[in-house]
């Protein structure tokens, strides 16, 4: 049983080795509203995405345990949960577009 967990991680390490990292790009409207959160959950919330976020979704955007899919949207987007608030981002071939960010009460109306 031992031997098939190894196996299944050298696939998984020799997979991720293979594929290229996303690249991340940030629209406007994610840097305004960004921009106008408070002054210390934006600190906290930069703080966040530069060490954990975007390391995260440039090897795997599509998995994690702060990451869903959205259903009924079109493009298909995905939700990034820091806390209270989330990200949302479209991912297309290899680039992610972070569209978003919003306080969890007014993100999904």
């Amino acid at each position: 049983m031992i031997a098939s967990n190894e196996v299944l991680k050298t696939r998984r390490t020799k997979k991720d080795d293979s594929l290229p990292d996303y690249k991340i790009f940030e629209t406007n409207e994610f840097i305004n509203c960004l921009e106008s959160l408070p002054r210390k959950d934006k600190s906290k919330i930069e703080k966040k995405l530069t060490h954990f976020v975007y390391p995260q979704l440039k090897k795997e955007p599509h998995y994690g345990i702060n990451i869903k899919k959205l259903h009924g949207y079109n493009p298909g987007t995905w939700r990034y949960r820091i806390g209270n608030y989330r990200i949302f981002y479209i991912i297309e071939k290899q680039i992610i577009n972070i569209i978003s960010i919003d306080h969890r009460k007014d993100a999904y109306k």
